[in-house]
């Protein structure tokens, strides 16, 4: 089954009370921040209080991403203490080459042999801030087998391009298009970048709309009010819930009789076809409209 992305919320390192409450916000996915949203004194201690929380808590309902700091500061640091940690996923801030990927990948590995861990257990995640970035997303996106997915980091993207955020959101289409695409090409996730006008539903709900229309698999957030807003634009209609049901039971009914031909209401089902409805019901089961035993 699909890991659903469709919220990853952003969890300050140095908040203790954060950290403790992550699991209850609904998110599919908890990224703890050592980088932007931690003060350079409080490093260490963002650090300490990532581990002891991924030690501590329970996150097995989520999927847990740590965003480390760059290699030339203090992130060699970050990596060793969030793979003993146990962490899903380290996320790379401000990717622009594969290089960084594969400088990355080489410390996780490293850490996995030094303390007895499978290798390839901790996935990967790259950020892409920059014009370089975007532009290297391709080679991005296919540098390491561990990475699951990319995701856009606006605010400096706008700043390295000489603009600001707008609320129809142009100056970020070519961004998102080539990030998308690289994603598609590479077989991961695409993760749009945060909205950060909290106290702007309707902003924030038309943002949704576009990236889920573009394709993104989901859209990082910064407070648990925007959670259910995602994912209830993600939600699929019970109308596109009955006819992925029809797609699935169809495939069912073949397998069963071995046929090799798949027809619904007299038409052909492809593999296009076949993987939206699978798309359609995972994202169903997500959100508590059909059960297990539904389909």
């Amino acid at each position: 089954m699909e890991q659903l992305r469709r919220t990853m919320m952003f969890v300050p390192g140095a908040n203790a009370a954060m950290l403790r409450d992550a699991p209850l916000y609904g998110a599919d996915a908890i990224m703890f921040d050592l980088e932007d949203a931690v003060s350079l004194k409080e490093k260490d201690t963002a650090r300490v209080l990532v581990y002891q929380a991924l030690k501590t808590f329970d996150y097995t309902a989520v999927e847990t991403v740590v965003r480390i700091n760059g290699l030339d500061t203090v992130g060699h640091e970050d990596i060793e203490a969030m793979v003993i940690a146990g962490v899903n996923v380290i996320r790379l801030p401000k990717t622009e080459t594969a290089q960084d990927i594969i400088a990355v990948e080489a410390i996780i590995g490293e850490m996995e042999v030094k303390y007895g861990i499978p290798l390839g257990t901790v996935k990967m995640m790259a950020a892409i801030e920059s014009a370089e970035g975007v532009l290297n997303a391709r080679e991005i996106a296919k540098a390491s087998d561990r990475l699951i997915g990319i995701a856009l980091g606006a605010e400096d993207y706008v700043t390295n391009m000489k603009t600001r955020r707008f609320p129809d959101g142009q100056e970020l289409f070519f961004a998102r298009s080539t990030i998308l695409h690289a994603a598609r090409a590479a077989g991961i996730a695409a993760v749009d970048t945060v909205y950060a006008d909290v106290e702007n539903t309707a902003g924030f709900q038309a943002e949704v709309r576009l990236i889920k229309q573009l394709g993104f698999d989901g859209k990082s957030v910064i407070n648990p009010r925007q959670i259910p807003l995602v994912n209830q634009i993600y939600e699929p209609t019970a109308k596109e819930i009955q006819q992925a049901k029809e797609v699935i039971w169809a495939i069912q009914e073949a397998e069963a009789k071995g046929a090799g031909v798949i027809a619904v209401d007299g038409k052909m089902v492809d593999k296009p076809i076949v993987e939206r409805a699978e798309r359609v019901i995972a994202l169903a089961k997500a959100a508590k409209l059909i059960s297990e035993e539904d389909v």
